[in-house]
């Protein structure tokens, strides 16, 4: 895909993997980016940096569980701004809690944004995409959409989902000339992530890094970025020994307060 000169619109743009995003974009020659959040004050900070680049920027203070808001939005900016060839679906909610102890309103926090607020934005973009036989669509996945872990049972479920979703837009929209492409970070150092108690062993990557590996992969029109060296392995293991990466990861678990113990002994 060349990136030069498009437009593109990000969700879940004020921070994280979503903004490290919009500033590769910038770099790499977008002529626009419409920038999507709930948080109108981080979108504001982020479009003054971008805009130093040269680069056209509109904010849409939107909330994408809003499905209204969302289709209202959508049509209002591509009547005022053109055409979107680049969707990047990147907002998302994630809860770690032992499956046991969780609560129903955060299961449905997470599907409402994670899923619907994507299928909702992705369905009134791709509709004008299609008469355009034209565009590029982007959803971010996670490692834990391949790889499901101890703690993350809802925020797996959700991140399976969109590779599922991905898959089957892919085969349905291509006679419409519309790429789609999953993006599979391993665990990235973000506001959100530092609320989560990590993983032993797990060496978490800069959204930086994560927003290159995409560029590249946009240059190449991979239909699947996994990212990160620990991703890789992790694949790799659940193909060739599923059941030793489960016991690794149960072991790995943060939540558990005696495998902690185990592991403080261990180490001891």
């Amino acid at each position: 895909m060349k990136i030069q000169g498009i437009t593109a619109l990000i969700t879940g743009a004020s921070r994280g993997i979503g903004r490290a995003i919009a500033l590769e974009l910038a770099k790499a020659g977008v002529k626009r980016l419409l920038l999507v959040a709930r948080d109108r004050q981080k979108l504001a900070e982020l479009a003054e940096e971008i805009q130093q680049l040269n680069v056209e920027v509109v904010t849409l203070a939107i909330d994408l569980t809003q499905p209204v808001e969302v289709n209202i939005a959508i049509a209002q900016a591509w009547r005022s701004h053109g055409p979107i060839d680049l969707l990047v679906n990147c907002a998302g909610v994630a809860h770690q809690t032992p499956f046991l102890q969780s609560k129903l309103p955060q299961l449905q926090e997470e599907v409402s944004l994670n899923l619907m607020g994507m299928y909702t934005i992705t369905r009134s973009v791709a509709r004008r995409m299609a008469t355009r036989q034209q565009g590029t669509i982007v959803n971010v996945s996670s490692l834990m959409g391949k790889i499901a872990a101890p703690t993350m049972s809802t925020y797996s479920a959700t991140k399976f989902a969109i590779i599922g979703f991905t898959q089957a837009l892919r085969a349905e929209l291509a006679e419409h000339n519309i790429r789609v492409m999953a993006l599979l970070p391993t665990l990235t150092d973000t506001d959100m992530s530092r609320r989560l108690q990590l993983f032993r062993w797990v060496v978490p990557m800069t959204a930086t890094e994560v927003a290159e590996v995409l560029i590249d992969g946009l240059r190449k029109d991979s239909p699947e970025i996994l990212v990160g060296w620990q991703s890789h392995l992790a694949v790799w293991c659940n193909r060739i020994a599923p059941r030793l990466l489960e016991k690794i990861l149960l072991f790995a678990s943060p939540l558990s307060t005696n495998r902690s113990s185990s592991y403080s002994k261990m180490r001891a």
